[in-house]
């Protein structure tokens, strides 16, 4: 465990894991798989790391993880405000996978969102899929073929993450 996490308290965790939504880069396909998860922040803080549950892991490499303000009307994307970088293998598989960076001030009740992409690996995240009238309430989860944002977006679906604070 990393200095950061030692002083850190999860803030908002979702980690129901019924499904699995891949990241990363087919050999045989053009276009890589991005994912993402969108969260009103529950408290204001300093953010020093996001984990996500890796389910599979079928390809090492590098995965990055960017967080952003999101803009939940229009669906749109910031600016990256921080971001980390990690090398991913076999044995990560069925375990949290931390992302930590140098702590950045989140404001309680705005919208974020985290992507994760990579060009050489390929990962399963654990995603969590809702009964119909009962979708997540803190956020949607987010996938796409391309990296300027375009996507979609669910309200019946959620990475399986723990967004932390520095304690």
């Amino acid at each position: 465990m990393k200095t950061n996490q030692r002083n850190s308290r999860p803030v908002l965790t979702q980690t129901e894991n019924n499904t699995t939504l891949w990241v990363g880069h087919l050999q045989s396909d053009p276009h890589g798989r991005l994912a993402g998860q969108t969260f009103q922040c529950p408290s204001e803080g300093l953010l020093n790391n996001i984990q996500v549950f890796s389910s599979a892991v079928s390809q090492e490499g590098e995965v990055e993880l960017t967080l952003h303000e999101f803009d939940p009307a229009s669906k749109t994307w910031g600016p990256a405000i921080t971001g980390s970088k990690l090398a991913i293998e076999r044995k990560d598989q069925a375990h949290w996978i931390s992302f930590e960076f140098e702590p950045v001030q989140l404001q309680k009740d705005k919208v974020y969102g985290f992507r994760l992409k990579s060009d050489n690996a390929l990962i399963g995240l654990g995603e969590a899929a809702s009964h119909a009238k009962h979708p997540f309430s803190f956020g949607q989860a987010w996938n796409s073929r391309s990296e300027n944002g375009q996507g979609h977006f669910y309200r019946y679906f959620s990475l399986t993450f723990k967004v932390e604070m520095c304690a």
